[in-house]
């Protein structure tokens, strides 16, 4: 299965970005979960994750794969706009997490929360209910950073399965839960999996999210660098350059980027 034909999409560096914002990815979601849809996944992609496609054929058939890769970022959003998608938007992980929790909470819609460091999903599931009050969370796991072992993989798709949840939130980072949801879609029986990185930690407590101004103007990048930077400078000051030079090659038409639906 791929992107979604009905979707509009664009290409960035190979990698086809659906051109949504956050009321239309989230109604998006609710309608697969009306039609009783059932393993579709979501991929939450930015700078990081079309670097990650480009410099990584798995990794960008993955993506290709999915029922929709929304715009995580403004670098996809300005480029929607400059392909004349002016209704594109960023749809953040955590606010897409935010809006359809709180649709689940009004409808009824069950939720797993799969991921983050010890204990964060549990502490994420308790944040979750108190903030959204009759909001059904019917499982949490923390998986060891580490590879599964055949075992543990049994018990936790057993786990799902026997929850069948409408929404299995995934909260690793990029590629990781993208692979992760590629490996689960003929597993697991959940509605929709939507992998969204950091959302667990900021909502959980445990991050702090940047100003809204600060996102806007694109420069999530730097505070979070700054919050984080032993662990992010590598991705960061490597990665921006780059795309800016491959999108720069993209846009002049200097090199062609075909991506695989194309």
């Amino acid at each position: 299965m791929s992107n979604c034909p009905e979707i509009p999409a664009i290409n960035v560096l190979g990698t086809r970005i659906s051109a949504l914002n956050l009321n239309g990815a989230a109604d998006l979601v609710e309608g697969w979960i009306s039609r009783g849809a059932c393993g579709r996944y979501v991929c939450v992609t930015g700078v990081h994750g079309v670097m990650e496609g480009l410099g990584n054929v798995a990794i960008r058939k993955i993506l290709d794969q999915a029922d929709a890769c929304v715009p995580d970022g403004m670098p996809m959003v300005w480029l929607g706009w400059l392909h004349g998608f002016r209704q594109m938007d960023r749809v953040y992980g955590p606010d897409l997490m935010l809006a359809l929790l709180r649709r689940s909470a009004e409808k009824g819609y069950t939720n797993y929360f799969y991921g983050g460091g010890e204990s964060v999903a549990r502490e994420l599931k308790d944040r979750m209910q108190r903030r959204f009050p009759g909001l059904r969370v019917v499982g949490a796991c923390c998986p060891p950073f580490r590879s599964l072992t055949s075992k543990e993989e049994d018990c936790i798709i057993a786990d799902i399965n026997e929850k069948r949840p409408d929404l299995l939130w995934i909260g690793l980072s990029t590629p990781k839960q993208e692979m992760q949801m590629a490996a689960f879609r003929s597993k697991v029986r959940a509605r929709v999996m939507l992998g969204v990185g950091a959302a667990f930690d900021f909502h959980a407590g445990r991050v702090r999210q940047a100003p809204h101004w600060v996102q806007r103007c694109g420069l999530e990048w730097l505070f979070r660098l700054c919050m984080e930077p032993r662990r992010l400078w590598r991705r960061y000051l490597r990665n921006n350059p780059l795309f800016i030079w491959h999108v720069f090659l993209q846009l002049t038409r200097l090199r062609k980027y075909p991506a695989d639906t194309e």
